[in-house]
Formats: C-alpha cells, sequence, structure tokens
C-alpha cells in the first residue's frame, strides 16, 4: 500500500522512529531498526518488482488478488482499510481471481457493524473464482456470496526454498542464537522477561526480526533469503505472526507460536494455519510454559506431508483457472 500523500505516512514513520526508543534494547539495535524501516522499501521493493512507475488498470487478461490480508477491510491502521481496488474494482482485467486471500481479523460480524457487508458482498460477486487462506475467510465469503471458496495454504509453503533456491546462504556467521520475531513493542514486558530467562538459561543472545524487542541482544537487518538461513540455523524460536510461523515450519525450526485475541489480533489466521498444519500444539498459551513448547519435539515429517498434497491442490486451482 502506497503511504497517503497528506503526511500521515511520514507522521507514522515518525511515530514509529520515537517508539523505538522506548523499547529496552541496546542503543545501537534501536538505531539499526530505525535505518532498516527507512530503507525498506529502496532495498526490498525491488525483490517484486516493484518500481517508482505507477501501472494503474492495465490491460491483462487475468488479475491474480493475494496473498496475505488483501481483505482486511475493517481496522484502525490508516495505512491500510477498506479499499475497494484490492477487491478487483476499478480492474480491466477479463478475469478476477484471488489466490490464499485472507480478511485478517475482519469477521463477518464487523462487516456487519460497519455496514459494509453488502459492498463487499457485490465486489466479490464479481469474482470468477476466490480462494482463501483459512477458515474465517472462508465463512464470511460463502455467507456473503452464498459460494463456498477454495482453500488453499499460504504461497511461502508452496514452494520449495530450503531445496530449491540458491539464493539462501548455506550458514551464518552467528551461533548460540535464538529468534524472536514480531512487530515493535507486540510483546509484552512480561513476555520479554520471560524470553530473557529462556535465554539466559540456556546461554543463547534473542536476535529481533521485524521489530525490536524490550529482550533485544540484536537487530538483523538483512534480506528475506538471510532471514529464512537465521532461521534455520536458531537454536529455538518464538514468534506471533503468520509468517514468522511459516518460516520456521519451512525451516523445521524448534518454535512457537502466541496467539493474541486482543487488539490486533491474529488468532483467526494463525490458529487456522496451526490447526491445518497439524501443528496446534505448538500454540503457546501461557508464558510458564515456554521452555516446555520451545524443547518439545516436533513430527515434521507429518506436517511436510501435508503441505505436499496442498502444493498439489495449489497447481490443480490455478492451472484451471489460468487455463
Amino acid at each position: 500500500m502506497i503511504p497517503s500523500s497528506d503526511g500521515t505516512g511520514l507522521k507514522r514513520k515518525i511515530s514509529k522512529g520515537i517508539e523505538a526508543f522506548s523499547y529496552d534494547a541496546p542503543m545501537a539495535e534501536k538505531l539499526k531498526f530505525i535505518k532498516y524501516k527507512k530503507n525498506y522499501a529502496a532495498n526490498y521493493y525491488p525483490y517484486l518488482g516493484i518500481t517508482d512507475e505507477m501501472n494503474y488498470t492495465p490491460d491483462i487478461d487475468t488479475l491474480i488478488i493475494g496473498s496475505d490480508e488483501v481483505f482486511n477491510c475493517v481496522q484502525n491502521n490508516t495505512n491500510v482499510g477498506f479499499c475497494p481496488e484490492l477487491f478487483g474494482q476499478g480492474t480491466k482485467a477479463k478475469k478476477i481471481i484471488s489466490y490464499a486471500a485472507s480478511f485478517g481479523n475482519t469477521t463477518i460480524e464487523k462487516l456487519q457493524k460497519y455496514r459494509v457487508a453488502d459492498k463487499v458482498s457485490g465486489w466479490l460477486g464479481d469474482f470468477n473464482a476466490i480462494s482463501v487462506r483459512d477458515e474465517n475467510s472462508s465463512v464470511i465469503v460463502e455467507q456473503l456470496i452464498g459460494k463456498k471458496p477454495e482453500l488453499n495454504l499460504d504461497p511461502v509453503l508452496m514452494y520449495e526454498f530450503i531445496e530449491e533456491c540458491n539464493a539462501i546462504p548455506k550458514n551464518v556467521t552467528e551461533t548460540d542464537y535464538m529468534i524472536l520475531y514480531g512487530y515493535s513493542g507486540r510483546f509484552t514486558a512480561a513476555e520479554c522477561k520471560k524470553i530473557r530467562e529462556f535465554a539466559d538459561k540456556k546461554h543463547l543472545r534473542v536476535f529481533c526480526i521485524g521489530g525490536v524487542q524490550n529482550c533485544c541482544d540484536r537487530f538483523l537487518d538483512c534480506n528475506p533469503f538471510e532471514v529464512i538461513a537465521y532461521f534455520q540455523h536458531a537454536a529455538y524460536v518464538v514468534t506471533d505472526t503468520f509468517h514468522g510461523t511459516i518460516l520456521s515450519v519451512i525451516t523445521h525450526a524448534q518454535f512457537t507460536a502466541v496467539v493474541r485475541s486482543a487488539g490486533y489480533g491474529n488468532s483467526e489466521k494463525l490458529t487456522d494455519l496451526l490447526r491445518r498444519l497439524g501443528l496446534t500444539q505448538k500454540i503457546l498459551d501461557s508464558l510458564d510454559n515456554l521452555e516446555f513448547q520451545l524443547t518439545e519435539s516436533i513430527d515434521y515429517a507429518a506436517t511436510d506431508k501435508i503441505i505436499h498434497e496442498e502444493r498439489s491442490h495449489t497447481e490443480m486451482y490455478l492451472r484451471e483457472q489460468l487455463g
């Protein structure tokens, strides 16, 4: 999403920068995080082929919308929100489909509460085919347009990164670390205290990815392929994000996932993901169980089998829709 031109985007960046200084982390790591945020677009948009040139309503055969929270249209983040374009409106495409789209923490009740259910229903009705990635999104689509959508796993799980991606470094220079992956400040002081106690007990440093936390020893500013390498070689991973969980799975990491219902919750998508992968036991319901959750062995053979089957399902869906 392109930041608004009225200064809101700049104000948000300044606010995030000021917020970073409040965390109990080394000053050098706070400054590294601020630099990471400042240079994020310039460093990482090129991986996606995104340039400064606008490409409004091009003439295309098929528009594929997704993945991630493209349908999450009822939220208080000023950078995103009720955007008709994310439902395919205004396109010149001859065909509109979605792949692994998600309503995030938008629910049917919220759409009705804010009186936008009818409008979203009309937009969804314009799709030639709809694929979502979680049960909450499936329920919304079915209730709004009376059709059950395809259910596909997130595309990050659909590619064999570890075996096929040569851009991933074989090793990292660091050892004896665990990863804490989440947006800045999402882990509370109490949570960070428990994580610090565990890290100290295991003689590990806490490396933060995505944001700075109160128990951060080092913030990692690295490209997406290096992130995967750090996950591969981490002793443990604690995350409260959807894709932090996915990266843990594809690297067979010892991990646990914090599911949140309050505030900007993640329970709709994260609980569903872990259920579909047969990993609900990795949900961290209490920080008192942190050590057990992180050290308990994981049967990744069973999970890999599920992922392999879902890859075939995804290929069939896309081949059918793309002809």
